[in-house]
């Protein structure tokens, strides 16, 4: 053995990590041992590998998931810099779901207490999960359209969408089997929601609870799928309050007295730069990986935690759900003129539409629009 290598109990004390965590790393092609002696199996490692464990072992604590451990090793041994943006994307991406489960605590606080008086909606280009005044009274009701439109490029429509009287839903599959998984995780969230019981007493956290069973239920459906997977943003609204479940890049929006105010963030690489400061909002639109999800319902072991939040309503607001076949080709300016100005549901859904393929239609889209209205 060259005197340089280290057996794998040494190399375990110098880098921090215990042998059983080494085993597994080479496990994974994360980090494997530099030698193997072909007749005991041995593992040995040289030396300068110890700076890459302890990277491993740091990125490890911060809780980073194993597959994003691998994309920064590799950046770091030709890139630094680039490893160091990756590391602070991660942290700003972690910070800010920890800001949506902070915002929905404080929500679910407010509601056990009976406070109902929240904050206003924000602009589209600042997301928020807290834009919430008080909810609406338990006789309004919601008006709704659905579209889905294949677009002018795509050979085949993956989108799904789902508008009922109390839950609102649209997926966005990709992948050779992309249009099942988009039905299927529309489906698992109907499901999840069908016997929830729409009354001033029914309790957030059920509703939250029935939103979650049915990202559960499509991770589920999904799992025999291979190469591909779907977006889901759902919508529940029971008693005049809106609980929104939400991963990857299709979004929810309200519009109220002329404002929009976006209720989701794109789990998105390019958000992730936005977020850390390294990509600024104007440059996202001609970022060819402006697609590239952090998030998303794909029929992996262990299924991604959703975003939620919470939101009260009232008469007069107005509903948008929808795929990035809308939201990434249309401005938000130009969403939000059209929720003003359309008409009714029917009508806006059919001009929100024709936006998208007046700008090539480049995508599949698919667009909810509810209306809360008083009974």
């Amino acid at each position: 053995m060259p005197e340089a290598m280290l057996t794998i109990g040494d190399f375990a004390r110098a880098s921090r990590l215990s042998a059983k965590a080494l085993r597994r790393y080479d496990e994974l092609g994360l980090l494997p041992p530099a030698r193997v002696d072909p007749f005991t199996g041995y593992r040995y490692y040289a030396e300068e590998q110890v700076e890459q464990a302890r990277l491993v072992a740091w990125l490890r604590r911060i809780g980073m998931p194993l597959a994003e451990v691998g994309r920064v090793c590799e950046r770091y041994a030709t890139d630094p810099e680039a490893a160091a943006r990756a590391i602070r994307a991660y942290w700003t991406r972690v910070e800010s779901e920890t800001a949506a489960r902070r915002d929905l605590a404080s929500s679910l606080v407010d509601r056990l207490k009976g406070t109902t008086d929240m904050s206003t909606p924000t602009p589209a280009s600042a997301p928020t999960s807290e834009p919430t005044p008080a909810s609406a009274p338990a006789h309004a009701l919601l008006r709704t359209a659905v579209r889905l439109d294949r677009g002018l490029v795509r050979a085949s429509q993956q989108d799904a969408a789902h508008a009922g009287p109390h839950l609102l839903a649209v997926a966005d599959g990709y992948g050779p089997e992309g249009a099942r998984a988009a039905r299927e995780a529309v489906e698992a969230a109907v499901a999840a929601h069908t016997d929830l019981p729409d009354a001033p007493g029914t309790r957030t956290g059920d509703v939250l609870d029935a939103l979650e069973a049915g990202v559960r239920g499509a991770a589920a459906a999904l799992a025999e799928l291979t190469g591909s997977g779907t977006t889901l943003t759902a919508a529940a609204w029971t008693a005049g309050r809106l609980a929104v479940a939400h991963i990857g890049d299709s979004r929810a929006y309200l519009l109220r007295d002329g404002a929009l105010a976006r209720l989701t963030r794109d789990h998105t690489v390019v958000q992730a730069l936005v977020d850390a400061g390294e990509l600024d909002p104007g440059e996202v639109a001609d970022r060819p990986d402006r697609a590239l999800l952090l998030k998303a319902l794909d029929g992996g072991d262990v299924p991604p935690e959703p975003e939620f939040g919470v939101h009260g309503t009232r008469p007069g607001d107005r509903l948008l759900l929808c795929t990035d076949g809308l939201s990434a080709v249309v401005p938000a300016d130009a969403i939000r003129r059209v929720l003003a100005e359309a008409g009714d549901p029917e009508a806006t859904a059919d001009a929100l539409i024709a936006l998208a393929r007046e700008r090539g239609g480049p995508d599949n889209a698919a667009c909810v629009v509810a209306d809360v209205v008083a009974a």
